[in-house]
């Protein structure tokens, strides 16, 4: 697992990187109500917005965590926001495949993720 400034969490499948937000992000947002995910087959760069999830306290958005290609998204959240609340690791908001998975190096580990929000 890697994890973005952002709050993001970052897998490994394949040869497709699986983005959610981590357990962390899902307690500042507070209950979520509301997720727009991306169209799959869309070509997204770093930093590009690619999903909004909306809570009870605010609405965030969620960006690109590199270039590459949305090639799956989550529906389950569409009917079942809260999924993220229950278990944040466990719901994947979409996959990307990316040209070279050696991008994940300059994202923090565990520790270095556990560090910054302390």
């Amino acid at each position: 697992m890697k994890y973005t400034k952002e709050h993001e969490w970052l897998r490994v499948e394949g040869d497709l990187v699986v983005v959610g937000i981590t357990e962390h992000a899902a307690t500042q947002l507070g209950d979520v109500v509301f997720i727009e995910l991306p169209e799959i087959e869309t070509v997204v760069a770093e930093g590009d917005e690619v999903a909004v999830i909306e809570s009870v306290k605010a609405a965030s958005d969620i960006s690109a965590p590199m270039d590459g290609e949305i090639v799956a998204v989550n529906e389950k959240l569409v009917d079942k926001p809260g999924l993220v609340n229950d278990d944040p690791m466990a719901a994947w908001f979409f996959k990307m495949k990316v040209d070279d998975l050696s991008v994940l190096d300059d994202f923090m580990d565990e520790d270095e993720y556990q560090d910054l929000i302390g």
